[in-house]
């Protein structure tokens, strides 16, 4: 990802909360290279709220830094999922912030649902 000037804020630096928005970029991506998008998921009456965030500040991106956000996904239980991020500029490749995410599975009604069994699979 490339820092876009309307992610800095008045002192150039990225302002927080876009982090949590590259880390759901990166969770997609992660999640559609092992053949479970978003889309497909909520098709198989699967929804993955955010029930836990975290993040660390490291050192601060900047706008026009080359941003990569490597994402790992882990299966906690049945129900839920934990992913880990690691936002690295690519130019000096240091580490600028980490962070997690943790998932329930769940239903249109909003209650717990086991992930599908090859989601699983994959997350194990």
């Amino acid at each position: 990802m490339r820092v876009r000037y309307a992610e800095t804020d008045t002192m150039g630096v990225v302002y927080y909360a876009n982090y949590f928005v590259w880390f759901e970029v990166a969770r997609c991506d992660l999640l559609r290279a092992v053949g479970a998008t978003y889309r497909e998921l909520e098709a198989r009456g699967v929804l993955l709220p955010v029930i836990e965030a975290h993040c660390e500040f490291r050192d601060p991106a900047r706008y026009d830094d080359d941003l990569e956000i490597a994402t790992t996904g882990a299966l906690l239980s049945p129900v839920r999922v934990e992913f880990r991020y690691e936002v690295v500029r690519q130019a000096d490749r240091t580490l600028l912030a980490t962070g997690r995410t943790v998932h329930a599975a769940v239903d249109g009604q909003g209650r717990p649902r086991r992930l599908p069994a090859d989601v699983r699979e994959v997350l194990a």
